[in-house]
């Protein structure tokens, strides 16, 4: 890293300043000093003064590195106390207005299928009694409205704006493709694909032989066990 002199055109730190890009000295200590320290830390701590709070303490109650950090017999007796002697909480303290929102989806759907279908039947029989709609803005009074329909303005009548006119869309020219003779076969290729094709038939012709030899053959084996059977039982 080079040093640039400070000049009257830039706002640069005078020259007794200087930019220390370098590591702290406590990370060049060698490693006897900093285990030293560290164990002297164990041993005896620093005493620091009191801690002065200016705000108002909240009990969070067990942090989650020292819930994480007690052995798993603890949080089954600490599971089993709070289920025989739960702790009293202090009253809670609402700071808003409470909204009543009815019953929670949770709770509709715990409930059984026929309760839903005797809350249905009961809103048909005899409905609950709504208070009346409170409405804060005025009827809208239009004389359209009386004979069944409503007029309203045209959009090009309401906006405001200079007219613009589009250029006509370019008309497209028609060309006539004459179509192309169809290339010339090589008589060689063609004998090739007649060949193969022969042979694909002729192979067809043999899987469909084995299929029905293997199917026979399934016939007759059925029949035989079938025949061992009836032996057997008749026997």
């Amino acid at each position: 890293m080079h040093y640039i002199p400070p000049s009257a055109d830039t706002n640069l730190p005078s020259q007794s300043s200087s930019l220390d890009l370098l590591l702290p000295d406590d990370f060049y200590r060698p490693l006897w000093k900093s285990l030293a320290g560290n164990v002297r830390f164990a041993v005896a701590p620093e005493k620091l003064p009191a801690l002065r709070l200016t705000s108002r303490p909240i009990d969070v109650g067990m942090l989650p590195s020292d819930r994480l950090g007690m052995p798993w017999y603890r949080s089954i007796f600490r599971n089993v106390g709070d289920v025989l002697s739960p702790e009293e909480l202090p009253p809670l303290e609402l700071e808003s207005r409470p909204v009543d929102v009815g019953e929670l989806i949770a709770d509709q759907m715990s409930h059984m299928w026929w309760t839903s279908l005797l809350r249905n039947l009961a809103d048909a029989v005899a409905p609950e009694r709504q208070p009346a709609l409170q409405l804060t803005s005025a009827p809208f009074d239009d004389p359209g409205l009386t004979a069944g329909f409503m007029l309203l303005p045209r959009w090009s009548a309401v906006i405001e704006g200079p007219k613009i006119f589009l250029p006509d869309k370019p008309k497209t020219s028609y060309s006539v493709q004459i179509p192309q003779p169809p290339p010339k076969l090589d008589p060689v290729e063609v004998e090739f694909v007649q060949v193969l094709r022969d042979e694909m038939g002729e192979l067809k012709s043999d899987l469909r032989r084995s299929r029905l030899r293997a199917r026979l053959w399934v016939a007759f084996v059925a029949a035989g066990i079938a025949f061992l059977v009836a032996s057997m039982i008749w026997h």
